[in-house]
């Protein structure tokens, strides 16, 4: 872990400014006062890069699993890459305001989450049918909206449960499930994997609004990749890919996955965690399409019925805000 006090750059941390000077607080959204030049670009970009760097990374990862790789290996290497890469990209960007203690440590804590929700998501696509296992765990909205309502961090008005509600369905007729001989094992990582994203969605927009999302990553990566490389290492456990293309995708994976999360952080601060897990329901019709592009699979009327039901519902959402 980085020495207290010093950043990725190599310096000293900036200090935050006083609160008085950080911006408004308002809502879903802090210093970010309403601007029309913004627009539904600023406020969704987030969101959607996140879907489609989640998608591409699910495309990468069954590349990586399929020629040889197993599940601590791939996320174990996928968390040093991420933190190589972000601390490149801190090294050239212009210095954050760096995280109180208090944050830092919630960071740190939001890691330990991150490893328990890919840990779960990738053992429950090993144990179930992988439309049951993303079938299971993309209850997240439902549970999201359920929780920042109860909790007090988010609202959910009735239009916006339904819209949660009619997205879910539209994700069963994607992924067309069929739940027959289902392992028990398997459905509890991806209900777990569902609780932990719901948990980190909801604490950052609780504790995180106003913090810098690149040092949020940055610590929340380090905790994780701890965890993974030292069961890697008490193990002793690697199975690297056996084809050019498990390389690609055992290393792409590392990339991909950084950028969504760190864009998953910004979307939760700007738009609320309610909206963000809603908008996330892409990520499984965006692996649909490219599974067809690269895999030779095939979308089925179904299918695309489905996909048609889940993003008329995201925009019925984003309409009635």
């Amino acid at each position: 872990m980085p020495p207290a006090g010093l950043t990725p750059w190599g310096g000293h941390a900036m200090q935050a400014p006083p609160a008085a000077a950080a911006g408004t607080v308002r809502g879903d959204v802090q210093g970010d006062v309403k601007n029309p030049s913004l627009g539904l670009a600023h406020q969704l970009g987030p969101v959607l890069i996140s879907a489609l760097m989640f998608s591409v990374s699910d495309i990468a990862g069954k590349t990586a699993l399929e020629s040889g790789s197993d599940v601590l290996t791939l996320l174990s290497f996928r968390s040093v890459i991420g933190i190589g890469l972000l601390f490149v990209w801190l090294r050239l960007a212009n210095a954050p305001m760096a995280l109180p203690p208090r944050a830092k440590w919630i960071s740190l804590g939001l890691g330990l989450l991150l490893m328990l929700n890919l840990f779960w998501v990738f053992k429950a696509i090993e144990l179930l049918p992988v439309s049951i296992a993303i079938l299971t765990y993309f209850i997240y909205p439902l549970f999201t909206g359920i929780g920042g309502a109860v909790t007090g961090i988010d609202r959910l008005s009735w239009r916006g449960f339904a819209a949660a509600v009619v997205a879910f369905l539209g994700l069963a007729l994607i992924i067309n499930a069929n739940p027959v001989r289902l392992d028990m094992l398997g459905l509890a990582a991806a209900v777990g994997a569902a609780f932990a994203r719901m948990a980190m969605l909801l604490i950052t927009r609780a504790t995180l609004v106003g913090s810098d999302a690149r040092l949020v990553t940055w610590y929340t990566l380090w905790s994780s990749m701890l965890v993974f490389v030292g069961l890697s290492l008490l193990t002793w456990n690697w199975h690297a890919p056996h084809t050019a293309a498990g390389w690609v995708g055992f290393v792409g994976i590392g990339f991909t996955t950084t950028v969504a999360f760190l864009t998953l952080y910004v979307s939760a601060q700007r738009i609320g965690p309610f909206r963000t897990a809603l908008f996330m329901n892409l990520e499984p019709l965006l692996t649909a399409v490219l599974s067809t592009i690269f895999l030779g699979d095939r979308l089925t009327p179904l299918q695309l019925a489905g996909g048609a039901v889940m993003i008329a519902a995201l925009c019925a959402f984003q309409l009635r805000r």
